[in-house]
């Protein structure tokens, strides 16, 4: 089943998200959950799962950008791509991607941008595969 985030949900996300880029399970401290709830009421962000047999396997977040331009229509913002190795090759990142263009698109947004730090081919080509192309724009990063 592919959804939308809900309030019960921090749990099994952080555990998911512990095989993204290996980060530690978060303490439950008053400002980890102070930016849960912060996600959770903003209309703008959206995280996307995909459940399998009671558990989050797959994920990806959405954020819709209010701009100024292209007659004032928002764009979209993907970040934190991730399936559990054991239900890679399902087509449950690519479902959930699926989900993110829906909400996008409903959104009247222009575009959708996604980064990725993986060099892997393999990871760049089910990008592409999705939609994506990597030759319109050009990402820089300034890490703070």
């Amino acid at each position: 089943m592919i959804r939308e985030i809900t309030e019960n949900d921090f749990d099994q996300l952080m555990k998911l998200y512990m095989q993204l880029h290996d980060n530690p399970f978060p303490e439950k401290s008053e400002h980890v959950m102070a930016v849960w709830d912060s996600i959770l009421a903003d209309e703008n962000h959206h995280i996307i799962v995909a459940e399998e047999e009671g558990s989050i396997v797959s994920s990806c977040v959405c954020v819709i950008i209010p701009n100024l331009t292209r007659g004032q229509r928002p764009y979209a913002f993907i970040e934190n791509v991730i399936t559990d190795e054991k239900y890679r090759n399902k087509g449950l990142a690519t479902a959930c991607l699926d989900f993110a263009r829906e909400i996008a698109r409903r959104e009247n947004c222009y575009k959708m941008m996604l980064l990725t730090g993986s060099k892997q081919d393999s990871t760049l080509k089910f990008y592409e595969q999705a939609g994506y192309n990597k030759n319109d724009k050009t990402a820089f990063i300034q890490w703070l």
